[in-house]
């Protein structure tokens, strides 16, 4: 089966989006960037940026509702557990026809393959955390955690 378009996308997005090394600071910083844009975009978002499942950085800007905290949970958990985006865990599954939340292998309350979730991988150490957004569409939310990401690491040189 070959790959999509929108797979390869994915994939290349966590080939390049890998940081030199990752502490409180930066999640500070890159928490602050991704919640200066939806502020003036004046999008309604949950923000949240955990090491293992340490919460460094949450924001949780006007609009976003008591919903944003349990798609939160749920991406980050399976960026965490699979170390991959949860944009590319949907792509990966669809393309193979079944989802993992189905037929009882991963529980739907604690998992989600919606958008809006991206591995923290620093060079040399791998998957040391997630980047999540909720509050758009699973491709809006996706795709401000990418901008955010890819904008802080050219600020910082990475």
């Amino acid at each position: 089966m070959s790959e999509s378009p929108r797979h390869a996308e994915l994939s290349e997005q966590e080939e390049e989006l890998v940081f030199a090394s990752f502490d409180n600071h930066d999640a500070w910083r890159l928490g602050s960037l991704i919640a200066n844009h939806a502020i003036a975009s004046g999008f309604g978002v949950a923000i949240d940026i955990r090491r293992h499942n340490i919460v460094l950085f949450r924001c949780v800007l006007p609009g976003a509702t008591s919903d944003q905290e349990e798609w939160i949970r749920r991406k980050s958990a399976s960026v965490l557990r699979f170390e991959h985006s949860t944009a590319l865990l949907s792509e990966q599954f669809s393309a193979r026809g079944h989802s993992p939340l189905g037929g009882g292998w991963l529980a739907h309350e604690d998992y989600t393959l919606a958008g809006g979730s991206f591995p923290i991988r620093v060079r040399g150490a791998g998957v040391i955390g997630a980047i999540t957004v909720s509050g758009l569409t699973s491709d809006e939310d996706h795709q401000m955690v990418v901008d955010g990401i890819r904008n802080y690491l050219k600020t910082v040189g990475a």
